[in-house]
């Protein structure tokens, strides 16, 4: 299996709807980490790191998102794995 990074930014209403506990949830359920993070533009901010097939799982995920989110938009690019964290976590 190969490690991967991907930065994500997921717009549309995506704070007050539990998008970032939902994110911890499913990130540590497939045993990715990183961070996530509200943004002052309404935007959320991520970063995965673990398995490619599980990073890909918790970007499908930001995709849709939790039941009350709405998302309108899902930017995501690829960066070199680091191995810099050892858990996920919202900031």
């Amino acid at each position: 299996m190969m490690k991967v990074r991907a930065h994500v930014f997921v717009a549309g209403r995506v704070q007050g709807v539990f998008f970032r506990s939902e994110t911890r949830y499913e990130a540590r359920k497939h045993h990715v980490v990183g961070w996530v993070r509200n943004l002052p533009d309404d935007r959320l901010e991520c970063v995965f790191e673990g398995e490619e097939d599980d990073v890909k799982e918790l970007v499908e995920f930001c995709r849709r998102g939790p039941p009350a989110a709405e998302v309108k938009e899902t930017v995501v690019s690829y960066e070199p794995y680091s191995g810099v964290f050892s858990s996920f976590e919202t900031r």
